[in-house]
């Protein structure tokens, strides 16, 4: 129970401003990703990771507390395959700014190039 010249209690409290911080790293991660003008994009940046820092420093709080009950554990073997996956789409999206930063035709866009040739042909 809260105290009376307390609003809510420190759980909730915790809790909400827990809540705020998750939504405020994923905003300044979308301005940093969307942000064209380097200045800007180094500058959500850097408000992201301190974000990062109070969300992570606030959910250990809240763990030591026991405030913050934590999911269930994941099986090793899921976590390998989520993580080659995402290594995978790493890698194919690296080749594929390399590809375009050197001028040639990504792969996915070659087969197109011969079907219309092939169209204009006939």
């Amino acid at each position: 129970m809260a105290p009376a010249n307390q609003f809510m209690p420190d759980e909730d409290l915790a809790y909400t401003v827990l809540s705020d911080l998750k939504r405020v790293t994923r905003e300044y991660a979308t301005a940093a990703t969307e942000s064209v003008c380097p200045t800007v994009r180094q500058q959500f940046t850097q408000l992201l990771n301190v974000t990062l820092q109070m969300q992570g420093e606030l959910f250990n709080a809240m763990k030591t507390a026991n405030m913050y009950n934590t999911s269930s554990p994941t099986l090793r073997q899921e976590i390998d395959k989520n993580l080659k996956t995402y290594q995978d789409t790493q890698t194919k999206t690296q080749q594929f700014v390399q590809q375009t930063k050197q001028g040639a035709m990504p792969a996915w866009q070659q087969p197109q190039q011969n079907a219309q040739q092939q169209m204009q042909q006939h």
